[in-house]
């Protein structure tokens, strides 16, 4: 079962603003970067679920999450049917993110209490999403959909929608701060948070300060 409810992971998608997305094949790997962020001040994480066994992994990583990182809502991203859905909520998801809107994983979340945060690439499937119950919903890929300037756009007749942006983010001043005085709630950050080379390395404490950084920037663009 998820640690914590829907309504808590949406709270705190909404105070971070930032939500680190990863996947690695290596359990101890994925403990050291999900520490790592955890040290850095991030407290909502997704896992993606894009390899082999990717369940198995997930499971060990949430066990240990539980004692290692107490504050950290772990969930589960890149999920497009309702079995994937609930192989992942038996193994403790916190909440899941997907890159497309399929009504039958928001039958699975809601019977749970968990949050399901779907990928839309339209107006109109932001609305759909939003009238099955999303209390956030994902743009993806961001940058190819339209960038800050659709968060904008869509934001003035729907001002009660909490937008999370994935694909086309990127740790930098200039590039957090559009997307925030755009208007969105939270972004999500794979690989430009998670270089190749810094995760080959294994220079986990580099990680930290990106994600120190990152928050630092988000806190003060949410002001401007």
């Amino acid at each position: 079962m998820a640690r914590f409810s829907r309504i808590k992971a949406c709270q705190v998608m909404t105070e971070t603003g930032m939500v680190p997305v990863f996947y690695h094949s290596d359990l101890e790997t994925s403990k050291q970067v999900l520490k790592a962020c955890y040290e850095g001040g991030v407290r909502v994480f997704e896992f993606t679920n894009r390899g082999d066994f990717a369940h198995e992994i997930f499971g060990e990583l949430n066990k240990w999450a539980a004692k290692e990182c107490p504050e950290m809502i772990l969930g589960i991203g890149s999920v497009v049917d309702a079995g994937t859905a609930s192989l992942f909520l038996q193994l403790g998801a916190n909440f899941v993110v997907g890159p497309l809107l399929n009504p039958d994983i928001f039958k699975a979340c809601n019977r749970r209490q968990v949050a399901y945060i779907p990928g839309c690439g339209s107006v109109s499937e932001v609305g759909y999403a939003q009238e099955l119950g999303a209390e956030v919903v994902k743009i993806f890929p961001a940058g190819d959909v339209g960038g800050p300037s659709f968060v904008k756009n869509l934001k003035a007749p729907m001002p009660w929608s909490n937008i999370m942006v994935t694909g086309g983010v990127e740790p930098t001043e200039e590039n957090l701060t559009k997307w925030f005085k755009a208007g969105v709630t939270c972004v999500g950050m794979g690989s430009n948070l998670f270089p190749k080379e810094i995760i080959a390395a294994k220079d986990w404490g580099r990680i930290t300060q990106m994600c120190k950084m990152a928050l630092e920037i988000i806190a003060k663009a949410k002001t401007i």
